[in-house]
């Protein structure tokens, strides 16, 4: 049984939740969500979004994005992701979101144990903090809906990769296509896209 997400991590002070979703995909960009919830913010429902499936993750977003106080969603594109490296990608894309934020947070909770700022705002990373804190939740479900939605709109341009179901994690089908048919203007060239490493013409 869960442990129920706790509500802040500081009383008294304005915490933005930030995640991002996509960083193992071969495909698309990295997206992350930041996300400042009214103190008295509850939700059953809410949890890491790995946790919840697609409808799930769809009921919540609307109630998110209408309750939250504010919230922002950014992405790095795969082109800016083979230049800075993915985990430096994640960071740009968090520090992204944190700046279209249209109310200042005076801390940032960051899922996972690393980050790198690009403002002043103090911040606390919490390590599976999308199952631990709702304002991280909160960050989870709109970055990976966001995410989706943006490889389900790709797909169209390339249905042999199947993103529409895969969003260009690196599935069994995925990595055949990329054999067959090579690779996109959306895949990342700085991963690893066969197992077999045959050669790619770029």
């Amino acid at each position: 049984m869960d442990e129920p997400l706790l509500k802040y991590f500081k009383e008294g002070v304005m915490e933005a939740g930030c995640d991002e979703a996509g960083r193992g995909c071969l495909a698309g960009p990295v997206v992350a969500a930041a996300v400042i919830l009214p103190s008295g913010f509850e939700n059953n429902l809410l949890n890491d979004s790995k946790k919840l499936s697609e409808k799930q993750r769809q009921k919540l977003r609307p109630i998110i994005e209408e309750e939250a106080l504010a919230w922002a969603v950014e992405m790095v594109s795969n082109e800016e992701i083979d230049q800075v490296n993915i985990l430096n990608a994640s960071f740009l894309a968090m520090n992204r979101a944190v700046q279209k934020l249209k109310v200042i947070p005076e801390h940032l909770l960051i899922d996972g144990n690393r980050f790198r700022p690009q403002s002043h705002i103090p911040f606390t990373c919490m390590i599976k903090g999308d199952g631990r804190f709702y304002s991280i939740a909160a960050a989870s479900v709109l970055a990976k809906t966001y995410r989706d939605e943006w490889m389900e709109k790709i797909h169209g341009e390339y249905p042999q990769y199947d993103w529409a179901k895969n969003k260009g994690y690196p599935t069994k089908k995925h990595r055949a296509a990329i054999s067959e048919f090579g690779i996109t203007k959306y895949h990342r060239l700085s991963f690893r896209l066969l197992n077999e490493q045959l050669k790619l013409e770029f």
